[in-house]
């Protein structure tokens, strides 16, 4: 039975979603196309109507992961204007964050695995990074534009690297002093060099 292109549409849209939960939580490689494809409750038949590869539906859940990410820090910077980055490192670096990789950074939950992939994979990864590079930009001190990018790619590798450590380690007070360590340094040492 053919379906409506609505429906198709509808489809793509719930399998790139199931995709961009699961390849953060089980890795481009922990998951198969048969399994996402019941995770987004179609038939595996269907994958190759929607897309020509996994890897075309790496880049695409990676897009979508990624601008989830942006989305919830600009939404966490929004609700807290006198004190933005305080805010967002309270958000990314909580317990929460870092006991659900599946709806959570994609950087933190791929971290190297990401290098490894093809480019058309890190073209898409490239462009989700520019964009909460710009996000962080607009928050972060300095006096000039190049200033503030500076500030915000560190601010960044910070959050991703504190997540990383934190998860790397099975001692949960270990993971949990990483976490304050990092956000109180994202929050309070971001001022040196902000010209």
């Amino acid at each position: 039975m053919k379906v409506s292109k609505q429906k198709a549409a509808e489809h793509r849209k719930q399998i790139i979603a199931a995709a961009a939960n699961k390849f953060r939580e089980k890795g481009f490689d922990g998951i198969s196309v048969a399994d996402l494809m019941k995770e987004a409750g179609l038939t595996h038949g269907g994958f190759y109507g929607h897309f020509s590869s996994k890897q075309e539906l790496m880049g695409l859940a990676s897009r979508q992961a990624l601008r989830e990410t942006a989305n919830k820090w600009e939404k966490v910077i929004g609700e807290a204007p006198d004190k933005p980055l305080e805010a967002l490192a309270k958000s990314y670096l909580s317990a929460r964050h870092h006991s659900h990789p599946e709806t959570g950074c994609l950087f933190a939950a791929l971290g190297s695995d990401l290098a490894r992939q093809p480019n058309s994979v890190k073209e898409a990864v490239m462009e989700g990074q520019l964009a909460i590079i710009d996000v962080i930009s607009r928050v972060v001190p300095g006096k000039t534009k190049a200033a503030r990018r500076k500030q915000a790619v560190a601010v960044l590798a910070e959050l991703i690297g504190g997540m990383v450590l934190a998860r790397s380690v099975s001692d949960a007070a270990l993971s949990e002093e990483i976490l304050k360590a990092v956000s109180a340094s994202v929050a309070n040492g971001v001022h040196a060099d902000a010209s």
